[in-house]
């Protein structure tokens, strides 16, 4: 073989590794790319997915140890393998964006974590209930919030726990330690948040709603079509209880439901919170339909949830019984019209008739049910159309006594 051919042979080799690197880095940037502007369909982030951990909004109208509630879940994250934004950044961003609201972040907020942080999320998490009374009680909700142009919810979930709702054979699953309480619902929550992060399967049991918390009575317009896909704000709801915060809370509630369906996308609160500060918008009697019709055009939803808190009530120490009632209402964007209502009601006790088995001890377990159950029957079908009481697609006012 002559050098020319010698010289030829190496070039074609030398070319060959080069096309084939040169796809590579094609392929490479495709799949970077393609993550980058999947935003909420991308899926949960791998191991190394920055968090900006919230200070806890507290809801509970109590003095509570927020503080080590936030710090319970980052110690826990971090053993996870998870980076957290250190408190010094996150402190100096909060004074730098004027951030006091630490319920929900809008569109402003979430582009200026990304830009001046370089976080992917932010986990907000809010305090329902706590009470040191024995036995203690508590009751929490987290959510991940992704930065950037568009926030979104990535991930939600929460617990309610009392200390004997498992008390046993003599009393031996009673807990008595509010700090010991504290952990196993901080646990709980972060378990769930760690398998989606790592992309984990949720371990959820729907079949676990039971049917006595279904609606009272309810309606359901043709409007709603079974298969179709909503993005849902979920507008302020109205307290007429005698408890402080029942509205923000049983609004988490309803949120951390839709988002479990695969029908629902619902806007990040805070996104919702702020139109609303920015339009002027006070609802001291519910939303108008002028004012949804507003709402609908700067949030580009298709549906409004709004709702009327009549009670929700928890009780300390070991007699009384947790007490949830509410109305709901759902606006659609297209016929300007109510689609969907119902009425629901249930007290801690209900269908309980010996050793307490079934009782629901606080208001949380019992309205993440309720709330599971409206979520679930408004875009009913087939057999689940049946089990929710509709009878032949007809549009009816049904009695959940009388099915």
């Amino acid at each position: 073989m002559d050098n020319r051919s010698s010289v030829s042979s190496i070039n074609g080799k030398i070319g060959r590794v080069s096309a084939a690197i040169f796809s590579v880095c094609i392929l490479l940037s495709a799949v970077f790319w393609a993550a980058e502007g999947a935003g909420s369909n991308a899926g949960p982030p791998e191991q190394g997915f920055s968090i900006a951990v919230l200070p806890v909004e507290n809801l509970s109208g109590t003095k509570a140890p927020v503080k080590d509630i936030r710090a319970l879940l980052i110690r826990r994250l971090k053993a996870q393998g998870f980076q957290i934004l250190d408190d010094e950044s996150l402190e100096k961003f909060m004074l730098r964006n004027r951030l006091r609201y630490t319920g929900g972040i809008n569109k402003a907020v979430a582009q200026a974590f990304k830009t001046e942080t370089g976080v992917g999320s932010v986990l907000i998490t809010s305090l329902e209930l706590y009470s040191e009374v024995n036995p203690p009680k508590i009751a929490l909700t987290c959510r991940l919030v992704s930065t950037g142009e568009n926030p979104v919810i990535l991930w939600m979930d929460g617990a309610g726990l009392a200390g004997d709702d498992s008390p046993g054979i003599l009393g031996l699953g009673l807990i008595e330690d509010p700090m010991a309480l504290l952990e196993k619902a901080v646990g709980r929550v972060e378990g769930s948040l760690g398998r989606y992060l790592n992309r984990k399967p949720a371990g959820e049991n729907v079949q676990s709603v039971k049917r006595k918390f279904k609606p009272e009575t309810f309606y359901r317009s043709d409007v709603l079509v079974s298969n179709a896909r909503y993005s849902v704000a979920v507008a302020p709801f109205l307290n007429f209880s005698g408890r402080r915060n029942a509205a923000e809370i049983l609004e988490l509630q309803f949120i951390r439901s839709l988002k479990k369906s695969d029908q629902f996308d619902v806007i990040e609160p805070g996104v919702v919170r702020q139109q609303l500060l920015a339009l002027r918008i006070i609802i001291p009697e519910g939303i108008s339909l002028s004012d949804a019709g507003a709402l609908f055009t700067l949030l580009n939803a298709d549906l409004i949830l709004t709702a009327n808190v009549v009670q929700y009530e928890d009780y300390t120490g070991s007699f009384g019984k947790a007490k949830v009632d509410f109305f709901t209402q759902l606006i659609d964007r297209k016929s300007r019209s109510v689609v969907w209502s119902s009425v629901s009601h249930n007290e801690g006790d209900d269908g309980v008739f010996f050793f307490d088995r079934g009782r629901v001890n606080t208001a949380y377990a019992m309205a993440s049910q309720m709330t599971r159950w409206v979520g679930k029957m408004m875009l009913a079908q087939g057999k689940r159309a049946e089990e929710a009481g509709e009878q032949g697609g007809e549009n009816k006012m049904i009695e959940k006594g009388k099915q």
